[in-house]
């Protein structure tokens, strides 16, 4: 039974103009919070409500369950005929085409699907054929990593080459053999009538491209088309569009090109930019009106996109209160920024905040890691999205196990890990080497005595060495670390294809180790305070728990206080982004998503005094202060101020204050605005320098002898005069 809804009572305008638009193309320009799920909703409504058939409208979305919730909805609301909406993936849609057209492309309508295990598992299979014979001893990466090489290329319709390049230089090496794999796994689809994901919706492209009767059978039973998410499509997914809607252009598309951040993935952020360009006729829809975030907020993430090259302009703007504008806090040092966040946590608690309202947010997974110790020292219970909490991955475990049995040699399970990273011993010689070393009482720098031993000489002879420089007196937990990462990174090269960034979160722990006296207490403070909540696994009961999450994992959720830590260059974004402006502009939409995750408050965080090193040796040291993205933005938007416990000892014992936005300022101010032109300055990062001029009241141009003129913000520089 239908519901007659008043639409011009429950959408605002440009939404009723999306919703009520009947016939042509549609290009929706959804800002984030803006109410793009509800449009779509009420547009399955409308067209069903106005007598189109269910089955003539087709729904696509990146996901199933995102298709059938959109259309329980829209029967809720108005006809339960809305269910009967064509609705699900490109990959399904292309599915049940294929099974009945596959014949005109060489496969039978009995194809199997192959999913992602049953690609690794072909992979595996074909890797000898792919080697020449007199070439056995080279290494190819893991058969899911060259499963993933295999899929980008497809989906991002480039050469392996550039796929390697970019994700895995490691490997280019073997590049020939990758090629000569993909060439007889194509053939080995082919003759065993499989298809792998991509092969989906590139298999339904090729008919649609080749086949007018095809297009012109789908166009008729497929008169309305939506798609959600379009600026996360593919070029491929993009080309289906264009011709399923060839014949009627009755087609919408709703996306938020400051919203792309799936490059990674084969998203290509253009199509919204080629869709009016693919169809002339189409009208562009803007829904700015956002019902998440206040507008000092909003106002920071317009002028975010303002430094965008390439986008659509748009203005958000909301009708909530409130207007505690966003801040951008100097914590000084990475323990500085933990002590920060967990002091503005407990304070928030204090006013009355859940602690399930709050977010902390990040680029990458191991930028938690000193907050997550803070963390557990607090007793603030959390969960984790997006990859591993740092104490529980492989690659950490094993490095940490080298140390911990320096500080207990009786340490089994330690043991048993490090030693099996060793070629030729596995479980029974790991023990058979334990069980004498604890019979004989052997220190763990005599390893290499073990009476047993044959072809794994060289490797315990190494190990051996290892902890004869570990047991030197005095050893400083810095210095012990970093022995124990030149060690292991060659064991970690072998064991994981993706070493590059494992090898990026081990050097954390140098950084983290340097802020200890003893050993012993920094593997304490890393084990003896576990994380109580499970990883990757949102709680379903009612326990309080704080998120901290990846960017990408935040994307489409929201909070009412929102952290985002890390915010220097180097960081956020990344050394590799500064590579090419496409790269970097994608680091500002994904800086643009968190920031419009948060519905009161918003605290940008960074620790100023760290110099953020770059493994891969693209531009060396970055220098300490803020993210280039903050350092852009107009004054008027943004309140910077500085937290440096550790250069106050006063500071360390004190709250944060009566309120969230307290302005904790650094002692050392005070001092700067009593510099004047021309006086000496000593910069802990930039050196010796002179004072060119001011610029208003808080920004001073100084001329450094090693590194020419700098601008500088007063409210979070360090600067001494000499």
């Amino acid at each position: 039974m239908a519901n007659n809804i008043e639409y011009e009572k429950v959408l605002n305008e440009s939404q009723l103009s999306a919703v009520t638009a009947l016939d042509g193309p549609i290009l929706v320009i959804a800002g984030a919070g803006s109410g793009k799920t509800r449009t779509l909703v009420y547009r399955v409504a409308w067209l069903v409500e106005r007598g189109v058939s269910p089955r003539e409208i087709l729904l696509l979305t990146f996901t199933r369950k995102a298709a059938k919730e959109m259309l329980e909805r829209a029967a809720k609301l108005s006809d339960r005929r809305c269910r009967d909406v064509s609705g699900g993936t490109f990959h399904s849609l292309a599915q049940q085409v294929l099974r009945q057209e596959a014949h005109k492309i060489g496969f039978s309508s009995t194809f199997t699907i192959m999913d992602r295990s049953d690609m690794e598992e072909a992979a595996r299979a074909l890797m000898p054929e792919a080697i020449n014979e007199e070439k056995r001893s080279i290494r190819l990466p893991k058969s899911a990593t060259i499963s993933t090489i295999l899929s980008k290329a497809a989906n991002m319709e480039k050469p392996l080459a550039d796929i390697m390049e970019t994700e895995y230089p490691q490997f280019l090496p073997v590049l020939p053999q990758i090629e000569h794999l993909n060439i007889i796994y194509r053939e080995y689809k082919t003759k065993n009538n499989l298809m792998d994901y991509d092969d989906l919706i590139l298999s339904f492209r090729l008919l649609l491209k080749g086949d007018n009767e095809i297009r012109r059978r789908l166009g008729s039973r497929y008169r309305y088309i939506m798609v959600d998410e379009y600026q996360d499509t593919n070029t491929i997914q993009a080309d289906i569009v264009r011709y399923l809607g060839s014949l009627h252009k009755n087609v919408m598309v709703v996306g938020d090109d400051s919203q792309s951040i799936y490059s990674f993935r084969g998203a290509n952020f253009r199509n919204m930019f080629e869709f009016p360009v693919h169809f002339p006729e189409a009208r562009i829809i803007k829904l700015e009106e956002n019902y998440r975030s206040t507008q000092p907020i909003l106002n920071l993430t317009n002028a975010l996109m303002d430094q965008a090259s390439e986008k659509y302009t748009k203005c958000l703007y909301t009708r909530r209160r409130g207007n505690e504008t966003p801040l951008a806090i100097d914590a000084g040092t990475e323990r500085d920024q933990a002590v920060y966040v967990c002091r503005g946590i407990e304070n928030l608690l204090d006013e009355g905040r859940k602690l399930r309202d709050i977010a902390v947010l990040f680029r990458a997974s191991y930028h938690s890691f000193e907050l997550e110790l803070e963390l557990a020292r607090r007793n603030i219970p959390f969960a984790k999205y997006g990859g591993f909490k740092f104490i529980e991955s492989a690659h950490i475990k094993d490095l940490l196990a080298h140390l911990r049995v320096v500080i207990n040699r009786g340490d089994i399970l330690s043991w048993g890990r490090l030693l099996r990273l060793l070629k030729n011993i596995g479980p029974g010689r790991s023990q058979a080497i334990i069980d004498w070393m604890k019979k004989e009482n052997v220190p763990p720098a005599k390893v290499d005595e073990w009476p047993g031993s044959g072809k794994e000489k060289e490797g315990l002879t190494k190990l051996a060495m290892l902890f004869g420089a570990l047991s030197a007196p005095k050893m400083i937990p810095a210095k012990g670390v970093e022995l124990a990462f030149e060690y292991y990174v060659p064991l970690l090269k072998e064991r994981f294809d993706d070493f590059p960034k494992r090898q990026l979160e081990l050097e954390q722990l140098i950084s983290m180790a340097s802020r200890y006296r003893s050993l012993r207490a920094f593997l304490d403070d890393l084990s003896l305070e576990p994380p109580v909540s499970p990883v990757d696994v949102r709680p379903l009961d009612n326990t309080d728990y704080l998120t901290l999450s990846t960017i990408h994992s935040a994307k489409g959720l929201e909070w009412e206080v929102v952290f985002i830590i890390w915010l220097v260059d180097g960081r956020f974004p990344p050394a590799k982004s500064f590579r090419d402006m496409q790269g970097l502009e994608e680091e500002l939409r994904l800086l643009y998503v968190a920031a419009t995750r948060a519905k009161d408050n918003l605290i940008m965080v960074y620790p100023g005094q760290e110099l953020v090193r770059n493994s891969g040796g693209l531009r060396g040291i970055y220098q300490s202060g803020p993210s280039s993205f903050i350092s852009a933005l107009p004054s008027n938007v943004i309140e910077h101020h500085s937290f440096m416990p550790s250069y106050d000892v006063s500071l360390d014992n004190e709250r944060l204050g009566p309120n969230i936005n307290a302005r904790l300022w650094d002692s050392t101010v005070g001092d700067l605005l009593r510099l004047k032109p021309g006086d000496r300055v000593n910069h802990p990062a930039f050196g010796v320098g002179v004072i060119a001029k001011f610029l208003g009241e808080d920004r001073v141009e100084v001329i450094f002898k090693s590194k020419g003129a700098k601008l500088l913000h007063l409210g979070y520089t360090s600067l001494e005069k000499i």
